[in-house]
Parts: structure tokens; sequence; C-alpha cells
């Protein structure tokens, strides 16, 4: 008798390793996993402008990218503490994550551009980058019908909500591709390439949604990523038709991992052990047999450098220091693509 229902995830030809390039993009469940592929010591570019939820502000974040934006005075507005006690003084932006604000104008205007100019160097020699989705819900500006990626807790009188359809999700998955594809055509070296794209929805309920409200936020999402690859994938401009994808990270957590021990304290957030199931899904599903050994190789070097050294005995300080220097020295020639600079750096200082 089987009491377990497993996620079938068709077979990929996508193999990502330590030379890969890997962005991700989208809600909090990027920022999650990727910090599962960046701990493993892969090169990993995630949420530039902080964590965005809706597709329409994470297709203009791309877009801005794509463009080469300028953030300017006009892009952001301070917080101003006022009598009843709310306000922060803070700079904001719209478009962007808190992390990105500041307390003075220049500062903020200076991350938002910076952000921009990484993101676009990284994103033009990127092989796959990871899309998560978290919510079809909405807030616009009023007045002036520009959707905020953040709402910086202003008044909720200031912003309009709605729940987008499903067409307009997979218009701002095509818009997303489509700029994805525009910032990679622009890399300077010679094996320029259309990386591919894999969209995923975060199991993460948004629980101030309400239970239905969650649940239909979370339908149109899924519905809009299903009509936007099936319509990239019949396009006559499509370079092939498995260059954009669906990763069930949602039907993972929905259908295997439904026990709420699964879950952190708060009940909606995913335990370390959700995530790191996740992962190796993941895993399973893009890297090579190789790999996941290479992976568990560098899993365990990363756990002795960790290792917190105890005692003050300097010969054997330096001596742990040194074999962990010989190991990361090792392990780099071994695997190709794997950068452990700052370990070695650290190996160094006590040597």
């Amino acid at each position: 008798m089987n009491f377990f229902s497993k996620v079938d995830i068709p077979a990929s030809d996508l193999r990502i390793d330590y030379k890969s390039n890997l962005v991700f993009i989208g809600s909090c469940f990027a920022d999650n996993i990727s910090a599962q592929f960046a701990s493993r010591k892969f090169k990993v570019l995630a949420n530039p402008f902080g964590t965005i939820y809706n597709p329409l502000s994470i297709a203009q974040m791309v877009k801005n990218i794509a463009d080469g934006k300028v953030y300017g005075d006009a892009d952001v507005f301070q917080d101003v503490c006022r009598d009843n006690g709310h306000g922060d003084n803070l700079w904001h932006c719209w478009d962007a994550h808190s992390s990105l604000s500041a307390s003075t104008r220049e500062e903020c205007i200076a991350k938002l551009n910076n952000a921009i100019a990484s993101a676009r160097e990284f994103i033009a020699n990127a092989d796959t980058v990871f899309v998560t989705l978290g919510s079809a819900f909405v807030y616009t500006l009023k007045g002036t019908g520009n959707v905020a990626a953040n709402c910086h807790r202003q008044d909720p009188k200031m912003f309009e909500r709605q729940l987008i359809s499903v067409e307009e999700v997979a218009c701002a998955i095509r818009e997303i591709v489509e700029n994805l594809h525009k910032i990679t055509a622009t890399a300077k070296n010679t094996n320029s390439h259309e990386p591919r794209i894999v969209f995923t929805v975060s199991p993460i309920r948004h629980k101030g949604d309400g239970a239905h409200g969650n649940n239909l936020s979370k339908a149109t999402v899924l519905l809009g990523i299903e009509k936007a690859i099936k319509e990239i994938a019949t396009s006559p401009s499509a370079p092939r038709n498995d260059a954009i994808t669906y990763f069930p990270g949602y039907e993972i957590v929905m259908d295997e991992l439904r026990d709420y021990r699964f879950y952190a304290e708060d009940m909606i957030h995913l335990s370390k052990t959700a995530e790191d199931y996740i992962f190796e899904r993941m895993v399973d599903t893009y890297c090579s047999e190789k790999t996941r050994a290479d992976i568990a190789r560098v899993e365990k070097f990363m756990k002795m450098a960790n290792h917190r050294i105890i005692g003050s005995d300097a010969d054997k300080i330096r001596a742990f220091a040194e074999q962990q220097l010989a190991c990361a020295t090792e392990l780099e020639k071994q695997i190709p693509g794997l950068d452990l600079a700052q370990e070695k750096d650290n190996c160094k200082k006590l040597c």
C-alpha cells in the first residue's frame, strides 16, 4: 500500500553544473531556493531588486534591466515621519523591495542603478533563469496606473487592489522571456546564447488574501504560465520547444509535503526540511550524476570550512587551515567552474 503521492517531473535535458550562471527572480521562494544553490558554491544572482511577487512587477523589472533604465529623482519618494508615528524617513522606490531603500535620495538612486548594472551584466551571461510567481493580486497606485512591486507600508487608500487575469499573467510571462533574451543578446562573449528559462509558482500561501483568494491567485498564475509556455513553444520564432519550461515546486509542496510539519512556526513559510527536499528534487531533475557527486563533495568541504575552531593552539589552527586550503585547491582542480576563493582566503589568514 502506497501512502505517498509523489509528483512526477518530466525528464529534462537542461543540465546545471558548477560552470553554470544561475539567476533566480520573483517571490521569497526564489530567495530560499537560490540560497540552497549559493550555499553549495554555485554562481547565483538572486532578486537584484529584492523579492517581487506579482507577474506585472517582475516583467517591469526585467524590462528595466533590459533597457538599462537610469533611475533619477522622480523614481523615488521619502516616507516622511508623521505625527501618528507612521513613516520611517527612508527613501523608497515603487519598483523595488525595501532592501534597496536608503536614508538619502542619492543613496537610494545609487542602489537602484547599481542593481540595474550588476543584474544586466550577470543575466547577459546566464545559462538558466528561474522565475517564481507568488501572486496574481496587484496593487496599482491610484491616479497613475503604475503597479507597485512593494507598497512600503504606505496608506492602503493609495492603491487599488485587483486580481489580474490569466491572459495578463501570460502576457507578462511573454514579456519576461522576450526581455531576458534581449539582455543575453548583448553578451560580449563569443558564446552568446539564449538562456533556459524555468517558471515556478511559490507554494507559500498569501494568508492576507484568504484561503479562497489565495487559491484563486495561485490558479491564475498556474494557468497563465501554462498558456504562455504553450504559446511560446508553438511560436515560429521560438529557438527550441523546451527552452521555456515549468518546475512543479508548488505541486511538490501541495501533494508530497502537505503535512504541517514541513512548515515553519508561522504555518505559512516552508521549513528548512521542505526547502532541502525541493532542492534535492531540482538537483535530481537538472543535474547529472557527476554534478550530484560534486555537490556532495562541496557540501562535505563547506561543513568543514564552516567548522568553528575551539581553542587557541596556534599550531593546530594552522594545520587545520592548511588542510582546508589544500582540500579547496584540489576541489577547484577537479570540479570545473567551482570557485572557493573566499574559503581559501579565510584559510590563508589562519596559516
